[in-house]
């Protein structure tokens, strides 16, 4: 482990946690330093939208391990409080308030922060974005049978509201820019499938729409689109998309681009700092290019990969990217990055909500989307994670598991 007796990781979130917990797990015997901006210990994020907005998970069930484990293993949580500046030269993160934090090894992972609706109105009383615990904290009391949800944003995050928000009783409207819900992350036809369920379940879509203005007096009112018309809105949330939190490494002059760019091996520019989770942009081994993931995997492989570099034990086999989004009754599963195919092998069946959607590019397997079925989900995670395809004509012939189909590629 060389010199490194002090290590200071920026942001509890997934990634963050991951680290310091791996840093001792991998014989890491100095001082860690976790420093998060929110009030809880290290928390789950996925539920947020999903079952803690339903109310089906209490908060206290949120965080990954109680405050006192942290303690117990000699791990310094600070919470609610924001790291301000990096002093490369000294190693000192400064913090706000103005105490400085000496480190030998800094890991940065300050996620993304959800990007602002750019109109008037959009700070109004009833207008929110999802990401912490106390945005959902103050959304639920408006969470109301009867009240009228706008969902501006048609993405992974803006459907599982829509769909907590019909289970809660609210009448909902989902307002997308784009022709289909989930056009950036996945095909036509799921995309379609989609917009169908969600449709029979009474959530209403305005599709190719945009919002110019956020109307009301003391509160939100409608959701004026750009055509003139309205959106009746007792409660607006806004899910656009996020943007990585690269601010303290700009002030630090480390290399950026969409997220703090590192190597395979989550470094920075500087051989001292990492960076990890949602905030980097990092080598993706699978497909050939840098890109920046937002997803638990990501997150999880960076906070192992930087503990091992700090630590010098073997760091782990980068996995496939993995994702996954519920909604309603159906489990969306994704292995893989779709972009770039150029045909697709469907599997089981729409009608039933249990199908699977496999993207080729030639005759390369790229990714899978996988609805309620998790073998194929798994399969074909496993064979694109070994650099193997299947052969097309196996996954239609539906005599065969996908387990025996798998094994037939070894």
């Amino acid at each position: 482990m060389g010199d490194i007796n002090r290590v200071v990781i920026v942001g509890a979130g997934q990634g963050g946690a991951e680290a310091a917990t791996q840093l001792r797990t991998r014989g890491f015997a100095g001082e860690i330093t976790l420093v998060g901006e929110e009030r809880l210990p290290p928390y789950q994020r996925p539920p947020l939208s999903k079952k803690f907005l339903l109310g089906e998970l209490e908060e206290d069930r949120l965080p990954f391990r109680p405050a006192e484990v942290y303690e117990e293993e000699r791990i310094t949580l600070i919470l609610g409080h924001r790291c301000t500046w990096i002093d490369r030269v000294g190693k000192r993160v400064r913090m706000d308030g103005g105490r400085e934090l000496p480190y030998d090894a800094l890991i940065l992972a300050t996620g993304a922060k959800p990007r602002a609706l750019p109109v008037p109105g959009a700070d109004l009383p009833g207008v929110f974005t999802l990401r912490t615990a106390t945005d959902v904290d103050e959304i639920r009391p408006r969470f109301t049978p009867g009240a009228k949800l706008v969902v501006i944003g048609a993405g992974y995050i803006g459907l599982e509201v829509a769909a907590v928000g019909r289970q809660s009783g609210l009448d909902v409207t989902v307002l997308e820019a784009m022709p289909r819900p989930l056009a950036r992350v996945t095909a036509p036809e799921v995309a379609g499938f989609f917009l169908d369920y969600h449709t029979r379940k009474g959530v209403k879509f305005v599709l190719g729409g945009k919002a110019a203005v956020i109307k009301g007096e003391g509160a939100v009112r409608a959701v004026g689109l750009t055509d003139g018309s309205e959106i009746p809105a007792d409660i607006v949330i806004v899910g656009i998309g996020v943007d990585p939190d690269i601010s303290l490494a700009e002030k630090a002059v480390l290399a950026v681009g969409d997220g703090i760019v590192t190597d395979r091996f989550c470094r920075t520019s500087d051989p001292a700092i990492y960076a990890i989770g949602d905030c980097a942009s990092r080598p993706l081994v699978h497909y050939g290019r840098t890109a920046r993931l937002e997803s638990v995997h990501n997150a999880i492989e960076g906070g192992k990969i930087a503990a091992a570099m700090i630590t010098g034990t073997k760091p782990p086999d980068e996995e496939l990217p993995w994702f996954w989004s519920d909604q309603y009754e159906l489990k969306l599963t994704i292995a893989g990055l779709f972009a770039g195919y150029d045909r697709i092998v469907h599997r089981g069946s729409m009608e039933e909500a249990s199908f699977a959607c496999f993207y080729y590019l030639g005759d390369r397997l790229l990714a899978v989307d996988a609805v309620n079925r998790p073998a194929e989900y798994l399969g074909a995670k496993q064979v694109i994670q070994r650099g193997r395809t299947i052969e097309p004509a196996a996954l239609q012939d539906m005599s065969k598991s996908m387990k025996e189909i798998v094994a037939a590629t070894r």
